[in-house]
């Protein structure tokens, strides 16, 4: 199996968290403005995202930075509910 480099993560976390959203990656991209293309690129990994565009992306989805990357995507476990409701950054 290939191995996935971090653009390609966390394109599979954003496409994932949106899935979940029930929303289409074009209206996704418009409530955040952003570029429906550019979007479309990070969320193939072809498109290193800076984490500016990643903290706008997640905040987007609802999601905070530690909830973004706390995903077995990133080497850890999905935080438990209990976790995800005191998660501070």
């Amino acid at each position: 199996m290939t191995e996935l480099n971090a653009p390609m993560r966390v394109g599979l976390r954003i496409k994932e968290l949106r899935g979940e959203l029930g929303v289409s990656q074009e209206s996704f991209a418009y409530s955040i403005e952003m570029s429906r293309t550019y979007l479309a690129e990070v969320e193939v990994g072809r498109r290193n995202v800076s984490i500016e565009n990643v903290d706008r992306i997640a905040r987007g989805l609802g999601v905070s930075l530690r909830e973004f990357f706390d995903s077995e995507l990133f080497g850890g476990k999905p935080l438990q509910s209990s976790e995800a409701d005191g998660a501070a950054l």
